[in-house]
């Protein structure tokens, strides 16, 4: 019997592993299995060299769709999240994203939609690593920056936002998404959407100074 699973990464303490489950079922998908890799950067590791991510190697069979949400939950660049997806589809394992519902299915025998396909997972995955790198040139800054300040000055308000309404944004703005799609989908309001939009940097820096 096949199952859907959903792989979770969480990496900071905004994000928790109810919260991605929860954003997986509102977007149409009945999880049969939750696997989670916490305090774990993704920048930083393959799929393989996580524990629970090995471990879905060893869980998921042909039939079995394996949910993320989004593919660089899948590997650390380019090259580690084609490699992933290409050999779970070899294992006959359908990889959806809770981001725009893209499927990723070996099954197809179509020489043009199997070429459509391959270019579709390269330039997702080339898409994830540029956000990652963007990410953590974005989060040097705010260190930089939370460091070089006087830490007995005040941090300023409290931001509205958390880390994983922040990366969300990020992901569906890649994709072109505008601020009334990103507001429904986060829970952020639409005003608060486009101010962080105008200084993505800067909404990173107020998380370090706040330990987000």
């Amino acid at each position: 019997m096949s199952r859907t699973v959903l792989y979770a990464r969480v990496s900071t303490s905004d994000q928790t592993t109810a919260h991605q489950k929860a954003q997986a079922e509102a977007a149409g998908f009945t999880i049969d299995e939750v696997i989670a890799d916490e305090g774990v950067s993704g920048i930083g590791t393959t799929l393989r060299e996580r524990r629970e991510g090995k471990r879905l190697y060893d869980k998921l069979r042909h039939g079995d769709t394996l949910v993320v949400r989004w593919v660089d939950r899948l590997g650390r660049n380019y090259q580690d999240v084609t490699d992933t997806i290409r050999e779970f589809m070899r294992q006959g394992v359908v990889v959806r994203t809770v981001i725009n519902g893209l499927t990723f299915d070996g099954a197809t025998k179509d020489p043009m939609q199997q070429a459509v396909r391959d270019a579709l997972i390269g330039f997702m995955a080339a898409t994830a690593q540029a956000q990652a790198e963007a990410t953590k040139e974005a989060q040097k800054a705010g260190i930089a920056h939370h460091r070089a300040a006087d830490p007995t000055k005040y941090r300023g308000r409290k931001p509205s936002f958390t880390r994983d309404q922040l990366d969300m944004m990020r992901d569906m703005l890649a994709q072109g998404a505008g601020a009334s799609a990103i507001a429904k989908a986060t829970g952020m309001t639409r005003p608060t959407v486009q101010r962080l939009r105008e200084d993505m940097a800067g909404a990173e820096a107020v998380l370090t100074r706040w330990g987000g």
